[in-house]
């Protein structure tokens, strides 16, 4: 029964086969393909036997034709001189371009970093647009601008009730379930409802800036009581 071949074995026949094939023959086609040298100190016959490195170029030497050894020698001299200058050049480049793209993409990370921190801590959020927005309309020349700002106000007293957890079919059951503990604000909170309610159901009813502005407020500061608002 054949044996499984193992990893030490397989390695050791891998071995085995470059050095015949380096030390045996490499150097005996060289010497077959020279036909040797006349007058030379080793007969130009084929390698028989492993030889070390030292003892291959030693008979490649004394069996190659006049010239020949010393072409090879001087030759592959240039070779390797020419090699190491190429792969000193292309390193040189790598180097460059691997410390560029680093600098790049660290250069990339950073404008990321300082665009992520722009929109979270620089950009104002949404109910702070819409509460500037408000203020214009509310600060404007305009009558229907008013009533839009006053509605608008109340619609977001809606949406922050509704996030402090009050339920309640309407606004008035949420604001009802508040304790003023809870809610220092909660008067003024009533009282802009109130005027919002005035407007929507009062059809007749003339506004002036004065008012306005002073509902406004008060709506204002129920907003920065929970800090909806800046």
């Amino acid at each position: 029964m054949t044996p499984e071949p193992t990893v030490g074995g397989t390695l050791s026949s891998a071995f085995w086969l470059l050095g015949e094939f380096v030390f045996k023959w490499v150097p005996g086609a060289v010497v077959s393909l020279t036909g040797g040298a006349p007058g030379s100190a080793v007969p130009p016959t084929t390698i028989t036997m492993p030889v070390s490195a030292p003892q291959a170029v030693d008979y490649l030497q004394a069996a190659s034709a006049p010239g020949v050894y010393d072409s090879l020698f001087q030759g592959w001299s240039n070779f390797v001189v020419l090699s190491m200058l190429f792969t000193l050049g292309f390193s040189a480049v790598v180097i460059y371009c691997s410390v560029r793209m680093f600098q790049i993409r660290q250069l990339d990370r950073r404008k990321y970093a300082a665009m992520q921190q722009t929109v979270v801590a620089q950009d104002a959020p949404k109910s702070q647009l819409r509460w500037e927005h408000i203020r214009e309309e509310a600060n404007s020349d305009n009558e229907q601008s008013w009533r839009l700002a006053i509605l608008e106000a109340d619609i977001m007293l809606n949406e922050l009730l509704d996030s402090l957890g009050y339920k309640g079919e309407t606004m008035a059951d949420k604001m009802r379930s508040a304790e003023k503990g809870d809610f220092r604000t909660l008067d003024q909170a009533w009282e802009a409802h109130r005027f919002r309610n005035r407007i929507a159901h009062e059809a007749g009813m003339i506004l002036n800036s004065r008012e306005v502005r002073r509902v406004i407020d008060m709506y204002e500061r129920v907003f920065r009581e929970f800090q909806f608002i800046e």
